[in-house]
C-alpha cells in the first residue's frame, strides 16, 4: 500500500505542480511589474522550490557526446552491445578516424568496464566516472534497469543473477579487461573475478578496482551498516517491500522503491539538503544563475531514483550486510563456495575515503586480506583525504587525485598473466 500511497499522493499535487509552474511564467515575465520587486522574485523562487520539492525526477541522460584526446575533441557515440532484462551494457565508441589521426595509427586504449551501483540511483550518477575515463580508455558501463518497469514475465532478479551477468558481461568483452567496481557492485563484482579464475576463464578481469564498497561492513560500521544489523530480515520484508502499482509496466512486482531509499539517503543528511535548499531559495530570489544552474544539475540526478526487486534487495541485505558471508569465507553463488584466494592474476586496487559515511574506512581495504594469493606488487590500496562517498567517484578531488591513481595502475597491468 505504500506505493499506492505515494502514487496517490504525487497525482493529488499535479494541479498544484500545474499550477506553480504558470505561477512562475506569469511572475517572471519581463511585461509583469512584480517581475522587478523583491516581493515577485521572493514569491516566484518559493514556487520554484514547492515544484521542484514535488516533482519526479525521471532517468536522466548520460549527455556524453565527446571527450578530449591530446587537446583534441574526439566525437563519442554510446551503443548498446550486451542486453539482458535488467541490464544493458552501454559502450561509449569514440570516433576511430579521430583517434587514429590523433595516434598516427589504429589507438589501442586499456578496455574498462565500470560496474554502476544498483542501489537506489541510476548509471548516469557516474557520469563524472565515464568523462574522466574517455580520454585514455575504452569505456563500457553497466545501465541496471528499473524494477518497475519490468514486467513480471521477464521473471526474477537476485544476487545470483547479478553475478552471472557480470559474468556473462566479461565474457562478452574478452580478455584482458579491467573492471571499476563503484560502492555496491564490489561484492558481487570480487565474487565474480573468484569465480572466473578458478574456472581459468580466459576472460577474467586484469585488474578490478573497487571504490568504496561493503567488502567486510564489519569494519567502521557506519549507520546504514548498524541499520542493517539492528533490524531482522523480516523487518525490511515487512516495512520497506511494495507493490509497484498497476500504471508502471512492472506492476504487481514486489521491489524495494528507489523514493523509500532516497529518503533514507536525505534523512542521513539532512541538514545539509536543508541548507542547499536554502541556498538554492536565495538565489532565485537574487538571480545567481550559477548557482541556481548547480544546484538543478546535482539534484536533477540525486533525486532521480529506480526500484530494486524485493529478492536482490533481501539477499543483499541478508548475505552482504547481515551474516557477512564473503569476509567469513562461507558467501555461496548457487551453491558454489566463493573462493578469493583463487584469484592470483588480476590485480587488485582499493579506493576509499576519508570521510565516507556510507562504506567506512577498511570495508574496501577487506578486499586484500581475502585475495591473499595475489602478489604484493599487483596490489594498490588508496585512501583519499577529504572526500566522502560521492567524492570517491566524482568531483575534482577525483579528478586530480584519484582517477590519475587509477590510469597508472591500469597501465601497470595492460593485461592478465595466463
Amino acid at each position: 500500500m505504500l506505493y499506492h500511497f505515494y502514487e496517490l499522493n504525487h497525482a493529488a499535487l499535479a494541479p498544484l505542480r500545474t499550477a506553480a509552474q504558470w505561477s512562475q511564467i506569469m511572475l517572471r515575465s519581463p511585461l509583469n511589474p512584480m517581475s522587478k520587486t523583491l516581493s515577485g522574485r521572493t514569491y516566484a523562487a518559493a514556487l520554484d522550490v514547492f515544484e521542484a520539492a514535488t516533482r519526479r525526477y525521471g532517468k536522466p541522460a548520460f549527455g556524453v557526446t565527446e571527450t578530449t584526446v591530446k587537446g583534441q575533441p574526439v566525437a563519442v557515440k554510446k551503443r548498446e552491445v550486451w542486453r539482458k532484462p535488467f541490464c544493458t551494457l552501454l559502450h561509449f565508441q569514440r570516433d576511430a578516424a579521430a583517434l587514429a589521426a590523433l595516434q598516427g595509427t589504429q589507438r589501442a586504449d586499456p578496455k574498462v568496464l565500470i560496474i554502476a551501483p544498483m542501489s537506489g540511483h541510476y548509471a548516469t550518477l557516474l557520469r563524472g566516472t565515464v568523462d574522466a575515463m574517455l580520454p585514455e580508455h575504452d569505456v563500457y558501463i553497466t545501465d541496471w534497469t528499473d524494477a518497475r518497469m519490468a514486467p513480471l514475465y521477464t521473471g526474477r532478479f537476485d544476487l545470483d543473477d547479478y553475478i552471472d551477468y557480470l559474468i556473462e558481461m566479461l565474457q562478452h568483452l574478452g580478455p584482458d579487461v579491467h573492471v571499476i567496481a563503484v560502492c555496491q557492485p564490489g561484492p558481487a563484482a570480487l565474487a565474480a573475478t573468484a569465480l572466473m579464475a578458478e574456472d581459468k576463464d580466459p576472460a577474467a578481469p586484469a585488474s578490478l578496482i573497487v571504490m568504496g564498497s561493503p567488502i567486510d561492513p564489519r569494519r567502521s560500521p557506519t549507520l546504514p551498516n548498524k541499520l542493517a544489523q539492528e533490524r531482522p530480515l523480516q523487518w525490511f520484508r515487512d516495512h520497506v517491500i511494495s507493490l509497484v502499482p498497476f500504471t508502471h509496466p512492472g506492476s504487481f512486482r514486489r521491489v524495494y522503491p528507489g523514493f523509500i531509499q532516497l529518503s533514507s539517503f536525505l534523512s542521513m543528511n539532512q541538514e545539509a539538503h536543508v541548507d542547499a535548499q536554502h541556498q538554492f531559495f536565495k538565489s532565485l530570489v537574487t538571480g545567481d544563475g550559477d548557482s541556481e544552474n548547480k544546484h538543478r544539475e546535482f539534484y536533477d540526478e540525486y533525486l532521480a531514483v529506480m526500484d530494486l526487486t524485493e529478492e536482490f534487495y533481501l539477499q543483499t541485505i541478508k548475505d552482504i550486510f547481515q551474516d557477512h558471508l564473503l569476509p567469513r569465507g562461507l558467501f555461496k553463488h548457487r551453491g558454489r563456495l566463493v573462493k578469493p584466494e583463487c584469484i592470483a592474476s588480476t590485480a587488485l586496487m582499493t579506493v576509499e575515503g576519508e570521510k565516507d559515511d556510507i562504506s567506512g574506512i577498511g570495508q574496501t581495504q577487506a578486499a586484500h586480506d581475502l585475495c591473499v594469493n595475489i602478489p604484493q606488487e599487483r596490489r594498490l590500496d588508496y585512501i583519499q583525504p577529504g572526500v566522502g562517498h560521492y567524492g570517491v567517484f566524482n568531483g575534482s578531488r577525483f579528478l586530480t587525485e584519484i582517477q590519475p591513481r587509477m590510469r597508472d595502475f591500469i597501465r601497470s597491468f595492460p593485461t592478465r598473466p595466463r
